[in-house]
């Protein structure tokens, strides 16, 4: 891929960036505005050459949007673009099967991924996920409590109290 647009926008929890293809779907997300450190999760093949920035990303703008202020649904129906190993993909594509409001433990990943006894692996597929929200590995929790994420224990606190109180 040559060229992807990029834009950041304001959230509750702090500014929000997506990178996305000519099509539409998202490589890169997080709750940040290093777009260097976003793109370092997308896998070499899809990271693009040239960035253009844009005050707006369309469909994805509305989705960040309407998905902060209530509407859990929004992010859905929004297309990604991933590539991982095997059970990483698929496990990307479990996360997206998780509903808001409702969720899991790592151990209940790794089963819903697929590989029950494989909940390292699990973890692992939510530390790599490049299309954070889109993909909503904040929807995985410890045993102990809501456990690691990439963009902080706030954001991800946060972002599951927002999905309890909408769902």
């Amino acid at each position: 891929m040559t060229t992807a647009h990029v834009s950041a926008t304001d959230t509750p929890i702090g500014p929000f960036t997506a990178v996305v293809a000519p099509d539409g779907a998202v490589l890169a997300s997080g709750w940040t505005t290093d777009v260097a450190e976003l793109l370092s999760k997308v896998a070499p093949r899809l990271r693009p050459a040239n960035l253009v920035e844009r005050p707006d990303l369309g469909a994805v703008t509305r989705a960040v949007r309407a998905y902060h202020d209530g509407d859990l649904a929004v992010i859905d129906d929004v297309p990604v673009r991933q590539e991982g190993g095997a059970f990483t993909a698929g496990a990307w594509r479990a996360l997206r099967t998780v509903p808001a409001g409702e969720p899991i433990s790592y151990t209940g990943f790794a089963l819903l991924a697929g590989r029950p006894s494989a909940v390292r692996a699990a973890a692992g597929a939510c530390a790599k996920n490049p299309a954070t929200l889109f993909v909503p590995c904040h929807r995985v929790v410890a045993a102990n409590g809501p456990g690691g994420f990439r963009w902080g224990a706030e954001v991800k606190g946060w972002l599951l109290a927002h999905e309890a109180r909408a769902a």
